[in-house]
């Protein structure tokens, strides 16, 4: 696949809306998860409208809410628009409880109507989520889940549930990637309790 000029200005775009952003709990600029989430879904057969998706998921959630998901419908066009807002789990602030925004995700995920290309996109979110995750805890033991608004119990089930979706939509090399890192992050858990 060719990449095109507007993936430069998608680029160009989610460095712009997180520039200020970091990777909870540390330093890392946030651009470098979204650079590793626009880099896996081509490897799984992501065309360029999926892999600008990946670019610009975490945009509206977390940088303007649904201004900017309109910003890149006009930018980029109702697809990419489409695959932003269903890996979104929402736009309001202050944001719902984590417990209730989780399953009404995974719930909306399930659904036939959701387009492929969005799993796809949230699969490569959650895979590098994971694995990012899993090293944390390894380097830093059971202080890394204050940074989350949920148990470590309740993580791996929300990856389980998500895992057992990505089975069912996607199939493949990605959501058995997805799959064996929840494996991962459970024998992580169970080896820092």
């Amino acid at each position: 696949m060719a990449l095109t000029a507007r993936f430069s200005e998608a680029l160009v775009l989610a460095a712009s809306l997180h520039r200020h952003q970091v990777r909870k709990g540390g330093n890392i600029p946030y651009i470098s998860h979204l650079l590793a989430v626009c880099s896996i879904v081509p490897e799984h057969g992501g065309d360029e409208d999926e892999a600008i998706a990946a670019l610009l998921h975490d945009g509206p959630e977390d940088q303007g809410g649904e201004a900017t998901l309109e910003m890149i419908g006009r930018m980029f066009g109702e697809r990419v628009q489409a695959i932003v807002a269903a890996c979104s789990d929402t736009f309001e602030t202050p944001k719902p409880p984590w417990i209730e925004r989780k399953k009404a995700y995974i719930e909306h995920l399930s659904s036939a109507e959701v387009p492929r290309s969005a799993v796809l996109v949230s699969a490569a979110d959650k895979l590098h989520n994971l694995v990012t995750t899993i090293d944390d805890l390894e380097a830093h033991g059971p202080a890394l889940w204050e940074r989350f608004n949920s148990t470590p119990e309740q993580q791996l089930w929300y990856y389980r549930s998500l895992s057992d979706v990505y089975g069912a939509r996607l199939g493949g090399r990605l959501a058995e990637g997805v799959a064996a890192e929840v494996d991962r992050l459970e024998a992580a858990i169970t080896g820092s309790q």
